[in-house]
């Protein structure tokens, strides 16, 4: 049941989590183990020589072969120290001060602009307006320029959304709006095979058209630096006179346009629907807005975007008195854990003055979401503006939900205000 995605399209099976972790924190499903409790999922997380990232990579789903298993062990998001901690280390000091303080400007600029084009309407979708936020910052993040960042959209929809037939096929770019550089990568973007279905996301030869634009641009910030943090990333040169490659860029730019984006893109409008279902909760955020910091943890803990990921066991060892051997895949499940009654008191009952908030939806050790502060920062400035300029808003439809077991993610939310 938490494995298919059809399940997913009616909602998170939180009573169903919830029963397993009761009965053991540590599950056997299918060919892996689920760990559901908010301790274990934190233990799993701080110990990547016992539970490695790069063994079998993070998806439960193993790679098709051996070598798209070294495709997915090229990205930081499957690497192990001490080649995970060399790349965060770098790509941690391209985020300046500066270009950290443009960027939380530009943002609350941006969210307040997108807002204030809906705000005579009435009614729109909230899933589609929020989508733009987090592309506007990537775009920002990569010098990339807006008219491309459409690209992106495309890109996590087709990685992330890969077990929805809706968005396993996005392209909704239209070529005469990109620049030259967006219409080379789209040149070689994927269609369809006969049978209506599209190359595996996972592997390099499902994303070519990303990787074009990313080896383009990774090479045109080399040679044209700007102000944007990526630029800053590649002219920068560590004490042994090490830099990012060509190739690092490109796995980077993949793990930005992709998680960078879904997350908030799923996260912003998860939220909304939080206050949505808690009118409760929206009208005592309007009366006091200082409740803001607080209502953003709690809305990444109810909705939690990214629902798990996975490590392998390097050797024999025990977790909760289950006794997991080496090269068993083990799965931290955060939709779980974040529900942990022994953790959160109700943790089913939504509260934006809950504290303290110790959710894992940015994960825990040295994999912790690197963007995890520019997330909040466009939760914040995307609610402070709703709040500002559209009061309270209502339902006006069904959402509808992404039918993915990976990804917590709202295809449309209709709203009125």
């Amino acid at each position: 049941m938490i494995t298919d995605p059809d399940v997913y399209t009616r909602g998170v099976p939180y009573e169903h989590l919830a029963a397993l972790r009761r009965d053991s924190p540590v599950v056997r499903v299918d060919d892996f183990w689920a760990v559901l409790a908010h301790s274990d999922v934190e233990h799993v997380l701080r110990s990547p020589k016992l539970f490695s990232s790069q063994l079998g990579g993070t998806q439960i789903r193993d790679p098709a072969s051996e070598q798209d298993l070294g495709y997915v062990r090229r990205m930081m998001l499957n690497m192990d120290p001490p080649e995970h901690a060399r790349l965060r280390g770098l790509l941690t000091k391209a985020f300046t001060p500066r270009a950290v303080g443009r960027l939380t400007e530009r943002i609350h600029g941006w969210a307040r602009d997108l807002i204030t084009k809906v705000a005579a309407d009435g009614e729109g979708d909230f899933a589609a307006l929020a989508a733009d936020l987090p592309l506007l910052t990537l775009a920002e993040v990569f010098g990339i320029p807006e008219r491309d960042r459409r690209l992106m959209y495309d890109w996590s929809n087709r990685v992330i959304g890969f077990q929805d037939a809706d968005y396993a096929v996005s392209a909704t770019v239209d070529t005469r709006e990109v620049t030259d550089l967006a219409r080379a990568a789209l040149a070689v973007r994927p269609v369809p095979g006969p049978d209506g279905a599209m190359p595996d996301p996972r592997t390099r030869a499902g994303m070519p058209d990303l990787y074009a634009y990313a080896t383009a641009l990774g090479e045109y910030k080399r040679r044209n630096p700007g102000d944007d943090v990526m630029s800053n990333l590649m002219g920068h040169v560590d004490d042994s006179g090490g830099r990012v490659s060509i190739a690092e860029f490109e796995n980077l730019f993949w793990l930005f346009s992709v998680a960078g984006n879904e997350t908030l893109r799923n996260g912003i409008p998860g939220g909304m629907l939080a206050l949505l279902s808690h009118p409760d909760q929206y009208r005592r955020l309007l009366a006091d807005r200082s409740l803001l910091p607080g209502a953003v943890e709690e809305m990444l803990r109810w909705w939690t975007p990214v629902m798990h990921f996975r490590r392998t066991a390097t050797e024999d060892v025990r977790l909760s008195d289950v006794d997991i051997r080496a090269g068993d895949k083990v799965v931290v499940w955060f939709s779980a854990a974040n529900r942990d009654e022994t953790v959160f008191e109700e943790p089913d009952r939504f509260d934006i003055g809950r504290a303290p908030n110790d959710h894992l939806t940015f994960g825990h050790g040295p994999h912790f979401c690197l963007g995890a502060q520019l997330a909040r920062v466009q939760l914040r400035a995307m609610f402070e503006a709703v709040l500002d300029l559209l009061g309270e808003a209502e339902l006006a439809g069904e959402p509808v939900r992404l039918r993915s077991n990976f990804q917590n993610g709202l295809k449309s939310l209709p709203i009125r205000w």
